[in-house]
């Protein structure tokens, strides 16, 4: 029986981190009864466990001495990725060795990797360059940073108006050679392939020639009407009947399916059904009576049968129905009696 105090112990050795195991052989009780005393909703999972135990293992020197050197280099402002690389060790090592509180968030990493950037920018050449006429983007891109990190670089008193560039830099329309762009135009060279060979648009090559000198395109002639065409009358394809309409009325009324005598002539059964008159067509149930004729079987002649000691389906076999039939024939003749 373990007393209050023994239990009170455990749950708190628990609460500190040590195992089940330990706390076990500390007290000198055993696992089971270390675990019937903690509360089902404290107990660690495996891989809390797991973790836990490799919290509790001793640090070696080694250990220790690669923790603080990870810790130091992180707190200088190096990524994780950058302290794995200086120690040649790999990410998962760098961060299981950092401590939670001291992890940087995405933000500040990014704020962080921005602010180092910038710091290794030389600011004199950035202000002489731009001085000279070249602009913020192709600073940037020459840098490898944003056009902004280029502006907060450079004075208040130096940044130039917005489109303001230098003369070498500005190349625009009133720069281009009209009268090259005119002869040259003249001599058959396209729009197209002038203002490519200017670098400008084929509207600012056009604006240089006059609208008299302007080849335009050629009127393209409208399109002839389309021509009514005469409708043509497609003959209705008779279909050639292998019987006459007297010998498909005569098997008609012999008894004959529709579906047998259009297989006879050749033709489908609706052909043969618009052939025969409307008071000689037979009702669903007489056709369905004359397609499968009934056999001269009664209900006599299936209640002598069964006495005779034949079951259904002989007797199915042996006047060419289905058992289903005979039942039905059994049946209503049971009733009529």
């Amino acid at each position: 029986m373990v007393t209050a105090e023994v239990a009170s112990l455990i749950r708190r050795r628990y609460r500190e981190g040590i195992s089940i195991r330990a706390v076990a052989r500390e007290l000198g009780v055993s696992k089971n009864t270390v675990q019937r005393q903690l509360p089902p909703g404290e107990r660690r999972s495996a891989v809390d466990a797991a973790r836990q135990r490799h919290k509790n293992q001793p640090e070696t020197p080694e250990e220790r001495q690669l923790r603080l050197e990870v810790v130091r280099l992180y707190r200088s402002g190096m990524s994780g990725a950058e302290v794995a690389s200086a120690l040649g060790i790999t990410t998962s090592i760098v961060w299981s060795r950092l401590p939670q509180q001291l992890r940087r968030s995405r933000s500040d990493t990014a704020a962080l990797a921005g602010r180092r950037v910038a710091d290794r920018l030389p600011e004199r050449e950035i202000v002489q360059r731009y001085a000279a006429g070249e602009s913020l983007t192709a600073l940037g891109q020459l840098y490898g940073v944003h056009s902004s990190t280029i502006r907060r670089r450079i004075p208040q008193d130096v940044i130039r108006a917005r489109g303001r560039v230098s003369p070498a830099q500005r190349r625009g329309p009133r720069d281009l050679p009209t009268e090259e762009i005119r002869q040259r135009y003249r001599k058959g060279e396209s729009a197209y392939i002038l203002a490519k060979a200017f670098v400008v648009s084929q509207t600012t090559i056009r604006l240089r020639i006059p609208d008299d000198q302007w080849r335009s395109h050629s009127p393209r002639k409208p399109a002839a009407p389309p021509q009514p065409q005469p409708a043509r009358r497609t003959p209705a394809r008779r279909t050639k009947l292998g019987l006459s309409a007297t010998q498909i009325l005569t098997r008609y009324q012999a008894g004959e399916s529709a579906t047998s005598i259009a297989r006879a002539a050749g033709v489908s059964c609706k052909t043969i059904i618009r052939l025969i008159p409307d008071e000689e067509r037979r009702t669903s149930e007489q056709a369905h009576r004359v397609n499968r004729p009934a056999p001269d079987l009664t209900g006599d002649d299936i209640r002598l049968r069964r006495a005779q000691g034949q079951t259904v389906r002989e007797i199915a076999a042996a006047t060419g129905v289905s058992p289903k039939t005979v039942r039905n024939r059994q049946r209503e003749h049971s009733a009529e009696r």
